[in-house]
C-alpha cells in the first residue's frame, strides 16, 4: 500500500525522535505520546483479535497543531504497543487536519471515520474552513483514504446548521447497517447531533437531528460515544463553552453522559438528566469500546484545554486514563480501574484498623510511599471534621486530596505540585449523604498523573502532576480520630 510523503515524514520522525525521549519522563502504566502532542482517543476498536486506539497527534510540536493519527495496540490495555503514525493530513479535503473520529472491522478490514478538515482562501483573502466527514480502510497498520471522500458533508445538515463545526463521527453497524453520529451546532450556534444511515459504508444520507442542547449543556458537542449498558443506552458527548452550575459541572469543557433508552426501529431517543463523568481539572474527549467477553472499556483524554500543563524542556505532551470499566448502577456510570491492572501489582503492604489521630501531624506509614502505585484506603471510623492524604511529597512538593466531612466535600489540590503559573489548582466533588457514611478512595498513581475513584467507582477524579519523581512520600492527617484499612500496591510493567 503506497503512503503518501507527509504520513511517511511523520513515521520516520516518529521513529527517530521517540526513542530519544528520556524514559523517566514516561507513564509506567498510561499510555503517553510518543512524541510531540496528543489529545482525543480515536478508533477505539477491535480488529483481528487485537485492541486498537488511535489518538489525535502532532508528532513535531508539544502543542496543537496538524493533526494526524497516531496509532497504538493493546491486549491488556496495560501495555501498549506504538505502530506506525496512521494517517497524515496529505489529501485536499483534510489538508486542515485529520481530526477525530472511530472505527469498527467489518469484511475483515478495519474502518476508520474521521473528520477531514479543509482550510482554502476565499476571494477577499479569508480563510474558508470546512468540516467533513471521510473514510480510510486497512489492516491494522497502513490505511488507505477512499478515493469518494468526504463521504458525508456539512450541506446535508438542517438549513442553518454550522459547516465549519460539524465532527467527530461515531459509527456503529447493525442488522440494518451502518450508522453515524456526528457533533454539529444548529443555526443558534448550539450543540446538536446528526444521525446519518448508509447500507454499505460510502454512500450516507442524513436521517435526523438526533438530539440538541438547546443552550443547556454548553455549545458544540464534541466526540459522542452512544452504546448500551446494562439495558439501558448510554450517550456520551464533550461539551464546549459550559458554565459552572455549582453542583457538578464547572466552567468551560465537559464530558458529559445522558442514560436513556432508544427504540432502534423509529430512531426514537430519550434521555434523563446528565450527569459528569470525572469531576477532576484534567478529563475529556472518551471513548469507549465493547471487549470481547462483555465488558464496556473506556478512556479519556487525561488533560484540560484550557489548563495547559507541561514542564519545561518535554518533547512530549498527553497522556490517556487507564482504562475503565463501565457499570450501571441507580441510573449512573460506575467507572473503575481495568481487571487486568491487578496482573501488574507487586510489593503487597496493608494496614489493617490503622488509629490515625490529632496528636500526630502528618503521619508516614512504613511501607506506603512512591509514585507508582495502586493505594486503597477506607475510612471505617470518622470522629473528625477534616482528614487529609498528602502524595508526592518531597521538598516543597506535595497534592493533597482533603475530605471535609462537616460539608461532604472531597478536594484534589495540586497548588504545591510544582507548577510555575498561575492555573486552576483544585476540584471537588460533593458527596451524597449516603456516600459518607462509609468512604473507600482508591488511588492511582503514576508519576505525572492522580486517578482518584471514590466508593467503587461512584465518582471519579483525574489529575496532572508533573512532580519531580524524587517526591514520593505519602502522608496521612486528621483534626480528629480515624480508623483506616490502608492496601498499597507498587505496579510495575515491563517495557522493551
Amino acid at each position: 500500500m503506497k503512503i503518501s510523503e507527509k504520513l511517511n515524514a511523520a513515521r520516520q520522525y516518529e521513529e527517530k525522535e521517540s526513542f530519544k525521549i528520556n524514559k523517566e519522563e514516561r507513564p509506567v502504566f498510561h499510555m503517553y505520546a510518543p512524541i510531540g502532542w496528543m489529545n482525543d482517543p480515536n478508533g477505539f476498536s477491535m480488529f483481528k483479535g487485537v485492541y486498537h486506539l488511535f489518538f489525535q497527534y502532532n508528532p513535531y510540536h508539544t502543542h496543537w497543531g496538524p493533526m494526524h493519527w497516531g496509532h497504538y495496540i493493546t491486549k491488556d490495555f496495560i501495555q501498549w504497543e506504538l505502530k506506525p503514525c496512521a494517517m497524515a493530513p496529505d489529501m485536499e479535503y483534510d489538508k486542515g487536519g485529520c481530526f477525530s473520529g472511530t472505527a469498527l472491522e467489518w469484511n475483515g478490514q478495519h474502518i476508520l471515520m474521521y473528520t477531514s478538515v479543509s482550510e482554502n482562501l476565499g476571494q477577499n483573502g479569508e480563510s474558508i474552513i470546512r468540516q467533513t466527514q471521510s473514510i480510510a480502510f486497512g489492516d491494522g497498520v497502513n490505511y488507505q483514504k477512499y478515493k469518494g471522500n468526504p463521504v458525508i458533508k456539512a450541506n446535508q445538515l438542517p438549513e442553518g446548521s454550522s459547516l465549519v463545526d460539524f465532527r467527530d463521527p461515531k459509527i456503529w453497524r447493525d442488522d440494518k447497517g451502518f450508522w453515524s453520529l456526528v457533533g454539529s451546532k444548529d443555526k443558534n450556534g448550539c450543540g446538536q447531533l446528526a444521525l446519518f444511515y448508509s447500507e454499505n459504508f460510502t454512500d450516507w444520507k442524513f436521517i435526523k437531528i438526533f438530539d440538541e442542547s438547546k443552550d443547556e449543556y454548553g455549545e458544540m458537542w464534541e466526540c459522542p460515544d452512544f452504546f448500551s449498558l446494562n439495558g439501558r443506552q448510554i450517550l456520551i458527548v464533550s461539551s464546549q463553552f459550559m458554565k459552572s452550575d455549582g453542583k457538578e459541572f464547572h466552567n468551560g469543557n465537559n464530558s458529559i453522559y445522558f442514560v436513556g433508552d432508544y427504540e432502534q426501529d423509529s430512531m426514537e431517543w430519550k434521555r434523563e438528566n446528565p450527569h459528569i463523568i470525572d469531576f477532576g481539572l484534567d478529563f475529556y474527549a472518551p471513548q469507549t469500546v465493547l471487549h470481547e467477553d462483555g465488558r464496556r472499556i473506556m478512556i479519556g483524554w487525561l488533560q484540560n484545554w484550557d489548563n495547559y500543563l507541561l514542564p519545561n524542556g518535554y518533547r512530549w505532551s498527553g497522556i490517556m486514563t487507564v482504562p475503565r470499566e463501565l457499570e450501571l448502577k441507580n441510573g449512573r456510570l460506575v467507572q473503575n480501574p481495568v481487571q487486568e491492572l491487578e496482573k501488574y501489582r507487586k510489593n503487597k503492604f496493608c494496614y489493617f484498623n490503622y488509629e490515625l489521630s490529632s496528636q500526630n501531624k502528618r503521619v508516614e506509614l512504613s511501607g506506603i510511599k512512591g509514585r507508582c502505585l495502586d493505594l486503597t484506603i477506607s475510612l471505617k471510623k470518622q470522629e473528625f471534621k477534616n482528614f487529609n492524604i498528602y502524595l508526592a511529597v518531597g521538598y516543597k512538593h506535595e497534592t493533597v486530596i482533603r475530605y471535609d466531612k462537616c460539608r461532604g466535600i472531597l478536594t484534589t489540590d495540586r497548588n504545591r505540585c510544582g507548577m510555575y503559573k498561575d492555573m486552576l489548582t483544585e476540584r471537588s466533588i460533593i458527596l451524597e449523604k449516603e456516600d459518607m457514611e462509609h468512604i473507600q478512595l482508591r488511588i492511582l498513581l503514576d508519576k505525572n498523573s492522580i486517578e482518584l475513584f471514590v466508593n467503587q467507582g461512584k465518582y471519579v477524579m483525574s489529575t496532572l502532576i508533573y512532580t519531580p519523581i524524587s517526591s514520593d512520600g505519602i502522608f496521612f492527617e486528621t483534626d480528629g480520630n480515624a480508623i483506616l484499612d490502608i492496601e498499597k500496591y507498587d505496579i510495575e510493567v515491563n517495557k522493551n
